[in-house]
This record gives C-alpha cells, sequence and structure tokens, in this order.
C-alpha cells in the first residue's frame, strides 16, 4: 500500500495515511476511504510528509502490523 507520513512523533514508529478509492454501487460515485496505520520504522529515516509504500507483517506491538518498504 501507498501512503502519507503524517505524523513520526514516537520512537521507530509513524503513523501513515492510506486513501483508497471505491465506487459506490447504487449511487455510481467514486470517494475515498482514508485510513491510519502504525507503522515500523526501526532506524527512524523516514520524516513526516514523505510517501512511503508499507506491508503487512508479524504483529510487532499491540496496534504495529505493518513496516515501510522504502520511499516513493
Amino acid at each position: 500500500m501507498l501512503g502519507e507520513i503524517i505524523s513520526h512523533k514516537t520512537d521507530k514508529t509513524a503513523v501513515v495515511l492510506v486513501s483508497t478509492p471505491k465506487f459506490h454501487p447504487k449511487y455510481h460515485k467514486r470517494y475515498l476511504v482514508r485510513k491510519k496505520y502504525l507503522v515500523h520504522d526501526p532506524k527512524n529515516e523516514y520524516q513526516s510528509g514523505d510517501w512511503v509504500e508499507i506491508e503487512p507483517c508479524r504483529p510487532i506491538s499491540k496496534r504495529k502490523r505493518f513496516i515501510i518498504i522504502r520511499k516513493v
């Protein structure tokens, strides 16, 4: 998934906002579904505003289930 880092205040954790376009079946209109993910950043090398690619991994903490792969 691709998303933008909106917060990087905690150590080794970033908050990534992922927007996914959906299509409404009845009204035939597009809309965006936005979701925030807590993502593991082991080296603290990314800052707020960076676009990154994330993928699922083993659970790292209670809410962290994704890891940053690369900067886009």
